[in-house]
């Protein structure tokens, strides 16, 4: 078991193989495979049995379900969510092809998300007929849910989940079972290996290639690196475990980029029609870069202090690959390799006296910026009725401010409808006193909870709270927001600050302030302090919402990045880009912005290929290499500072954009 603060992480070695929780993923198929058949004894009998497995991600047609990949190191597989907003969604329908027809006993995993409600239920067809129960109303957090027998002919056989609600159901797979054995209830090794025998994957993952540079994250910070990369003549493998690259900034999530807009953030970060980055567009053009989306990364591979390969999961099929490489870059923003190479890491917040930080709290604690999620809503046409959510968060019930919300990707802020008494709504502030506007980042919750196993439980008391304040605007105003509807939602949540790397540096807040000086500067950062605080247990009414918002511009000059905050202190051959580089919490709410995180990637990015040049490692090129180091990381950024081609970028004004 490997402990990181507070955290615990549970670890399988194997010729110095580690694995994360992810290790016990129980992972899916992109197609539908039989057990062998087998003789079985039951109730004294003898029969041919061939039990069938349907991963519900998999399905031929997923209608207006979605599915949700983002929690499978945790629950155990990706599944189909029903994400309507209070609207049923559009069927999801597969067809199967049955070897052996006869009676089986049917199993199907889903997940009562809130128990004694039931909002996410939903119903299974076979064959166009319903089975006689209902689904995710049993109370019960993901488990296999029995409904009896069902009889099945030989030959195709067409399924078809049927959305009851809207509010979010989830359906992860069905097992009809030949022998009436229960599928396996743990998401541990034995489950994996379970349902990877029943679907015919093969037991070791599958090569797929070897690179100078391995990037894990696809976020801002992990295509800078990447196309910086490539660029520089290094083959790169780009792993990416969303099925669209951007990270906070994707069309998924929606966030503008703030911090340093340096050339390569401004070319990755355009957008097409849709809210998409070009970010993929310009990186398939890229010959020396592979991308692999919706592939997690679960496992490093490591010698001699070094990681040599890491493992990834396809989010559909649940094929296993295996990516080595020389040189690793972590952009998953949330510390991934750093806790699957065991590399040394730091977590909450950090003393005021530790680093003498006005900003840091007077004793150290685990607190750290949580997830949000981002919404829209529009007044539409004609009323717009909204269903009872006697489920919604507790406290939601008489809270009724939608201001804050996400207008279009790229576009922060825009004002919401409010109704009834509030309290203050937390703002930005960017020059004059007037120039405000409200802060959509108050939805956030999580900040007290381990985000690495609490992730889908943060998400969906998020999504309660989103759903019972919009449900109040309508019930306290009927009238005026009759027609208001909820546009848009998102299922992925912004991910905040968790692990951060230890490097052989540390940035602080009084780093930043005092414009310190470094013989390793290497690149600059810029953008205000951005500090979320949250409420204790107990504390606040609406802990969904911040206690305390901390916008500081400082003096808005930018600062520096020593180099030594971008590699790990303990793993050779590993380094960071974005938020969770080697910083203070307080220093790190800075640091995070993304456009700060491009250039991250960019130095990170140079510094690879020089480690591979020089045949050494981050820390040699600090202590041999540092003018070079410079050297490279220059060519790469001059055009930042090329005033002609690149004009100082415009403060971001909400009323124009």
């Amino acid at each position: 078991m490997l402990k990181l603060n507070n955290l615990h992480f549970k670890i399988k070695s194997s010729s110095r193989r580690y694995r994360s929780q992810s290790n016990y993923s129980i992972l899916v198929s992109i197609i539908i495979f039989a057990d062998q058949e087998k003789q079985t004894k039951i109730m004294g009998k003898k029969i041919q049995s061939v039990n069938i497995l349907v991963e519900a991600e998999d399905f031929d047609d997923i209608g207006g379900w979605t599915i949700d990949s983002q929690f499978q190191a945790i629950m155990g597989s990706p599944y189909l969510l029903a994400h309507g907003l209070g609207r049923p969604v559009a069927d999801a329908t597969t067809t199967i092809e049955v070897e052996i027809g006869g009676q089986y006993k049917l199993f199907v995993r889903a997940k009562d998300w809130v128990p004694g409600h039931a909002p996410g239920r939903f119903k299974l067809f076979i064959n166009d007929v319903p089975v006689d129960h209902q689904f995710a109303a049993n109370g019960k957090d993901w488990s296999w849910e029995a409904a009896g027998h069902v009889n099945l002919p030989t030959g195709k056989v067409k399924l078809t989940l049927h959305d009851l609600t809207g509010f979010d159901g989830r359906c992860d797979a069905i097992y009809f079972s030949a022998d009436d054995i229960s599928p396996p209830v743990t998401v541990d090794e034995n489950a994996r290996q379970w349902r990877n025998e029943l679907r015919g994957l093969p037991p070791s993952p599958k090569d797929a290639g070897s690179f100078d540079v391995v990037v894990v994250g696809g976020g801002i910070s992990g295509c800078a690196a990447a196309l910086s990369a490539a660029r520089l003549g290094l083959s790169v493998a780009l792993i990416h475990d969303r099925p669209v690259l951007g990270g906070n900034a994707s069309k998924e999530i929606g966030l503008m980029p703030r911090g340093t807009q340096g050339s390569v953030l401004k070319e990755i970060g355009k957008r097409t029609p849709d809210g998409d980055l070009m970010a993929l567009q310009i990186l398939q053009g890229e010959s020396n870069a592979t991308i692999f989306l919706e592939q997690r990364v679960f496992c490093a591979e490591m010698e001699n202090n070094s990681i040599i390969s890491v493992d990834a999961v396809a989010t559909r099929g649940g094929l296993e690959i295996r990516i080595s490489g020389k040189v690793f870059i972590d952009a998953s923003g949330v510390a991934q390799l750093a806790i699957l190479s065991g590399a040394q890491t730091m977590f909450g917040r950090e003393a005021q006296s530790e680093y003498g930080e006005n900003y840091a709290p007077k004793d150290a604690d685990h607190m750290h910026h949580g997830n949000t999620l981002f919404f829209r809503t529009s007044m539409a046409d004609k009323p717009v009725p909204f269903p009872e959510v006697p489920w919604a968060t507790e406290i939601s019930k008489d809270y009724a401010n939608l201001s804050g919300q996400l207008v279009k990707p790229g576009v922060e802020n825009g004002r919401g409808p409010v109704a009834g008494d509030n309290p203050p709504t937390p703002e930005f502030r960017f020059g004059s006193k007037n120039d405000t506007f409200p802060a959509t980042h108050f939805w956030e919750y999580g900040q007290w909870l381990d985000p690495y196993t609490s992730g889908e439980m943060v998400r969906d008391y998020l999504m309660r709270a989103l759903y019972g304040t919009f449900s109040n605007v309508k019930a306290l105003e009927p009238k005026a927001h009759a027609n208001l509807r909820f546009e848009w939602m998102a299922h992925v949540a912004a991910q905040g600050e968790f692990c951060r790397y230890k490097g052989d540096y540390v940035l602080s807040e009084v780093d930043i302030t005092e414009h310190r000086t470094f013989d390793d500067a290497v690149i600059a950062n810029d953008g205000a302090f951005c500090v979320h605080c949250a409420w204790e247990d107990g504390e606040g009414k609406y802990d969904f919402r911040l206690k305390d918002w901390i916008w500081d511009n400082r003096d808005e000059q930018p600062y520096t990045i020593p180099f030594r905050c971008l590699y790990s202190a303990n793993v050779n051959n590993l380094m960071a880009a974005g938020k969770h580089i080697s910083v203070t919490h307080v220093a790190g709410s800075a640091t995070k912005h993304m456009g700060n995180g491009a250039q991250h990637g960019v130095a990170a990015a140079a510094a690879a290929k020089l480690c591979i040049d020089l045949e050494t490692t981050p820390r040699g090129l600090y202590e041999n290499h540092l003018c070079e180091l410079k050297e490279k990381i220059s060519e790469l950024t001059a055009c930042d500072h090329d005033m002609s081609q690149n004009p100082p970028q415009p403060k971001f004004d909400p009323a124009v954009n």
